[in-house]
């Protein structure tokens, strides 16, 4: 059995979230076993369009391809392949209609996902606003923010698969007359600590915003409802309370609607709790990442990019996460309806800041963004191929007729094929860093996790290249772990302290020009943080928002230094007070990962 090489925060990972454990809590499995398991489960899909010496063929494959570390599978996948549950999607968005009936059929749809593993996203916009007449009863509605507190106590009382609290996304449209109870909702710090929450905003509210001009709240059910109000008035509101607590983000929903790549089935309203799926009504996705620190070899004594191994690894990828689409047991039949109608994945990416580095390339250089562009188009191009190649095997997705690649004439197996979540847990098992963020800091603790433990991490490759450099370790880590970044290091070289720049040191503009190259060869959309100082203004962030949009960003999420009381990354391992969110506003391990 092959041995897969796994740093020491890693296996606590494992051991605290992935094992089986036996009726007495004893854990019975190894890591190797593990991952034999899930390769072994997601391949029996070959058997539906194969012989069974296939079968073996792509087990192979796919043990081969997780226990390199070079993709791992999100978190449902890891946990549930193999086990009774069976349930290997992470992202999931359920339908909110506005009776009794329908919420509290959402509710119970919400356990019946969490409970295996998956993350739910709502849209709460048909609700009826506060004080609104309900005629069965005379009575008044009491608005979505008082039934979304509903969800987020159901959701604090599910353990999901036994291991974890689940997590939502909360949106409503910017034109809901209930907007300014949404943008505020959480500004108590108590309030559904369960949930993300973003605004659905449209292109008019921009336009209106840029040219101060009023525009229309609008009755969800009764269109002739309508109230005129300033748009900057509610987009002050949106920024102060991002300011204050980083909720809410915004959804550029006409964006992500331009987009979808099956309008004929309807609007897409929502996405998955950290942003990266938008999907319609009872639609699920599996996602899964590449490390792209392991994309790489030597030329001549110099890092650069490994092309041919990239493109083999999304060719396994996109096979890998179709068939896990093949064998996964979904909670609720619609939801297996829907997901099998249009096949969605979204592979993403994983490691991109320590690729960078070791491509001696900043994060903080027009290189960095020309290095994302050129990945991501690359990964887009040949897992576009790949699914046209299991269309011509397997068929194209069931819901292609009156889809966007019939009008383009395009047979593909997936209605999307690319993601890029905030690999929060995965990043840690394959021992790179997050997503596509910046690091982090070069010395912090992860807190709050695995069951209240604390996770103390110098960043290894950091350590690596303080040898490269003849630096002596111990004084420079001393120094660093009092503040988490080189930045304050005297005697650093500066070409080490440009290569290991840390996220509060790269400016906003930096990292919306990041996201967009990204973006702009996605098919979902990219989960993305953009990381401010402390002393930054909701003014600083009404640019940031106003920009994203003419970025052609699909969302946008910021998180000021500080303003949580309890965060999942802390600055350094040596500070009490100063704290740092990072990645996504919930955990990305509560956000199923």
């Amino acid at each position: 059995m092959t041995k897969i090489k796994l740093t020491q925060n890693a296996l606590r990972v494992l051991e605290a979230r992935y094992l089986q454990r036996d009726a007495n809590g004893c854990i019975v499995e190894t890591p190797e076993q593990l991952f034999e398991s899930v390769a072994r489960a997601v391949a029996e899909a070959e058997r539906h369009f194969g012989d069974a010496e296939h079968v073996q063929y792509w087990q192979d494959r796919f043990h081969k391809l997780i226990t390199s570390l070079d993709f791992l599978p999100n978190s449902p996948t890891l946990m549930n392949a193999g086990k009774p549950i069976g349930q290997l999607s992470a992202c999931f968005v359920l339908p909110v209609e506005d009776t009794i009936g329908g919420i509290f059929d959402a509710v119970k749809q919400m356990a019946l996902v969490q409970r295996t593993g998956g993350g739910t996203g709502f849209s709460f916009s048909r609700l009826r606003p506060k004080g609104d007449l309900v005629a069965s009863t005379s009575g008044e509605a009491s608005g979505p923010v008082s039934f979304m507190k509903v969800f987020d106590c159901a959701t604090e009382n599910i353990k999901q698969g036994g291991k974890r609290r689940g997590a939502n996304m909360g949106v409503l449209r910017v034109d809901h007359p209930d907007i300014l109870d949404f943008v505020t909702a959480k500004l108590d710090g108590k309030t559904l600590r369960n949930f993300n929450i973003s605004v659905a905003v449209t292109d008019d509210f921009i336009k209106a915003v840029e040219n101060d001009s009023l525009y229309e709240l609008v009755h969800p059910n009764n269109p002739n409802k309508r109230h005129r109000v300033r748009a900057a008035e509610i987009f002050d509101a949106i920024t102060k309370a991002a300011w204050q607590t980083g909720d809410p983000g915004l959804l550029f929903i006409d964006t992500i609607n331009r987009f979808n790549p099956t309008p004929h089935l309807g609007e897409i309203e929502a996405t998955n709790p950290c942003g990266e799926v938008p999907l319609l009504p009872y639609e699920s996705c599996n996602l899964g990442s590449i490390n792209l620190a392991h994309m790489l070899h030597d030329q001549n004594g110099k890092a650069v990019i490994h092309w041919s191994k990239l493109r083999n690894t999304v060719h396994e990828a996109v096979r890998f996460l179709d068939d896990v689409l093949e064998v996964s047991k979904y909670p609720i039949c619609q939801i297996r309806k829907m997901t099998l109608g249009n096949r969605k994945i979204g592979l993403g990416v994983m490691g991109f800041a320590e690729m960078l580095i070791r491509l001696g390339i900043s994060y903080d250089s027009d290189d960095a963004v020309r290095t994302a562009e050129n990945i991501m188009r690359f990964i887009s191009k040949e897992a576009l191929y790949a699914s046209q190649q299991l269309a011509e095997q397997r068929g194209e997705f069931p819901n292609w007729n009156g889809s966007i690649y019939e009008n383009k004439n395009i047979k593909v197996r997936n209605a999307t094929r690319t993601a890029i979540a905030p690999t929060g847990t995965i990043g840690i098992i394959a021992g790179t860093s997050s997503g596509i963020e910046p690091l982090f800091a070069l010395a912090y603790r992860r807190s709050h996790v695995l069951e209240g433990q604390t996770l103390i991490e110098v960043n290894p490759l950091f350590l690596e290249y303080l040898d490269r450099y003849r630096l002596k370790a111990d004084e420079v880590v001393e120094e660093v772990l009092k503040h988490g970044r080189l930045k304050s290091v005297q005697n650093a070289p500066e070409p080490l302290k440009q290569l290991f720049v840390t996220a509060l040191e790269i400016p906003p503009e930096r990292n919306l020009k990041i996201q967009a190259a990204l973006q702009s060869s996605v098919d979902n959309s990219v989960s993305k943080t953009i990381n401010l100082p402390r002393d930054s203004t909701p003014q600083d962030i009404a640019r940031i928002y106003l920009r994203a949009w003419h970025m052609g960003l699909k969302g946008i999420t910021v998180y000021r230094y500080g303003s949580k009381d309890i965060q999942v990354l802390e600055l350094g391992t040596g500070e009490n007070i100063h704290h740092f969110e990072h990645a996504s506003r919930c955990d990305p391990e509560e956000c199923n990962i």
